[in-house]
């Protein structure tokens, strides 16, 4: 099986609130709906910090921001965005501090444009009281330590659900 490494973004605003976007896979085009961080694959050369503030930038048009450590880990099978061929994602989380501005979808590709339905800012609360599915898995319990800025180090191995 292939893997792809990617850079994924817990995007932090002054109050705590984190940016998420809510899309669904290539695949599935009329799949179910989800919320996940801002983020993707690594490319050749790049450093997971460098991908992440590039991801920053063409996701949100956030351009400063100041970027922190990876927090956690994680790997999953994952069917990719815009194959749906099945990949070992290895995902490193970094924590990353803006002025919590409005994101500007300006930066979005046709592939973006097609499948992430919504971008917003969410409090704790709003994660915890959320119906809808949140990746990574068990977010609401995993964001507390990280909002009052105790990082995890060296980071954390995250798990999927069973």
């Amino acid at each position: 099986m292939r893997s792809r490494d990617t850079a994924r973004v817990l995007l932090l605003d002054p109050a705590g609130r984190i940016l998420l976007m809510r899309g669904r896979l290539a695949g599935a085009p009329d799949g179910d709906r989800f919320w996940f961080t801002i983020g993707g694959g690594m490319r050749p050369g790049e450093s997971v910090l460098q991908a992440a503030g590039r991801e920053i930038r063409e996701e949100t048009g956030i351009a400063q921001v100041r970027l922190g450590p990876v927090v956690w880990l994680r790997e999953a099978v994952i069917p990719h965005m815009e194959t749906g061929e099945l990949l070992l994602f290895r995902e490193r989380y970094v924590v990353a501090h803006c002025a919590g501005e409005a994101p500007d979808r300006a930066g979005w590709d046709d592939l973006e444009k097609r499948l992430v339905d919504d971008i917003r800012w969410w409090t704790l609360a709003d994660i915890m009281l959320s119906r809808e599915t949140i990746y990574p898995e068990g977010l609401a319990q995993l964001l507390p330590e990280i909002i009052d800025g105790r990082l995890p180090s060296p980071p954390r191995v995250i798990t999927t659900a069973p």
